[in-house]
């Protein structure tokens, strides 16, 4: 293995072609530095220099030489300075994981923020469920995740909330509720609702449930599904009605009726919050400062 230092003498006296300036150069003395050259010499087994009592001339090899070496210290230049952008939290790569993001605007518009501001981070964008984001959280698989409340213990993970919503109801378009401005919970005690099974994300199943119950029924699951654009589908499809972020009310259907809900005393239940997680327990300079970026650019929810 070659020293750095030497591959540096190297150049000096390459670009010199004259080792008593290449020794000023590089503010040593003249004999250390032939020995070195001799010593690279020798390592690599091939002269790189021919000289003369009046000339110092590369060979074929060191000419090939000096173009290999240079590119390797301009890697390795490159390469630290690369690595400290990293330890700075500059440059490096984050994964996100995240629920149902696209109808939170602020949100989208401070991490586009935040990539037209840092060139340098790549970023992997993962839809999962609440679960599943906790799992790569906790095994360091990803860097942020963006979910419901967990609904379990999880020791290690930070949260922030970073927006909230009410919660709303889909309808099939010709439910007799439909014409309704907003819909009094009690109402659909009777109805077959669809879901989304509780593993997947249990905080977000059990305030669902509770509000029902506060409302005085436990709520008929008829269907289930993973994503909430699904429970949608099957909504419009009469499989049933479904408890829903209103953000997904944005999205027009003429097939699906959604409707703000009322449910007098259960007013806490009816927000719902989405939540900034990460992993304290591991360090990232790169992601603790997209975490302030976050707080500063969001709004207060």
């Amino acid at each position: 293995m070659l020293e750095t230092r030497l591959l540096q003498q190297f150049i000096a006296v390459a670009e010199e072609l004259h080792f008593s300036r290449a020794a000023e150069r590089l503010h040593m003395a003249q004999p250390p530095l032939s020995q070195a050259i001799r010593r690279l010499e020798s390592e690599i087994g091939s002269p790189l220099f021919l000289r003369t009592n009046r000339s110092v001339a590369l060979t074929p090899a060191g000419i090939s030489f000096l173009e290999q070496v240079r590119a390797i210290l301009q890697s390795l230049d490159e390469s630290v300075a690369h690595t400290r952008r990293v330890a700075q939290g500059i440059d490096g790569r984050l994964t996100l994981t995240f629920i149902h993001i696209t109808p939170y605007a602020p949100l989208l518009r401070a991490l586009r923020q935040f990539r037209a501001a840092s060139p340098g981070v790549a970023f992997e964008m993962i839809e999962a469920t609440t679960r599943e984001q906790v799992e790569a959280l906790e095994n360091g698989s990803a860097d942020i995740g963006f979910m419901r409340t967990p609904g379990t213990s999880t020791p290690t993970l930070r949260f922030e909330t970073v927006a909230r919503e009410p919660i709303w109801v889909a309808l099939p378009a010709g439910h007799r509720l439909a014409g309704h401005a907003s819909i009094e919970l009690a109402l659909l005690k009777d109805e077959d609702f669809v879901a989304s099974p509780r593993p997947l994300g249990p905080g977000f199943h059990d305030q669902l449930v509770r509000l029902c119950q506060a409302a005085g029924f436990q709520p008929r699951v008829a269907q289930h599904a993973r994503k909430l654009q699904t429970l949608v589908a099957l909504v419009a499809s009469g499989f049933g009605i479904a408890l829903i972020p209103a953000s997904l009310a944005n999205e027009a259907r003429e097939d699906v009726a959604f409707r703000p809900i009322t449910a007098a005393g259960s007013e806490d239940l009816l927000q719902l919050d989405l939540l900034m997680a990460w992993n304290g327990s591991r360090a990232s300079p790169l992601r603790d400062r997209l975490i302030g970026e976050m707080r500063r650019r969001l709004p207060q929810p």
